[in-house]
């Protein structure tokens, strides 16, 4: 099943798009918020190693310089 702002929909429809291409674009719509979504999951999962492996770096340097 295909997921569709409504918003996107009803704002199409304002404008007199016909029914069959205002669905379209907004099913297209809210496939690209899907991927941005998993954009955003990733870029969190990149920023927790690099937190991880900055810690890991810092404490190695600690031990040798210490």
């Amino acid at each position: 099943m295909t997921t569709m702002i409504k918003e996107v929909y009803d704002a199409f429809r304002e404008a007199n798009v016909s029914e069959e291409t205002a669905s379209k674009a907004a099913q297209a719509m809210a496939s690209y918020d899907d991927r941005f979504n998993k954009v955003d999951a990733n870029l969190l999962l990149l920023k927790s190693i690099c937190v991880f492996n900055l810690g890991v770096s810092m404490t190695i340097l600690w031990k040798v310089f210490g």
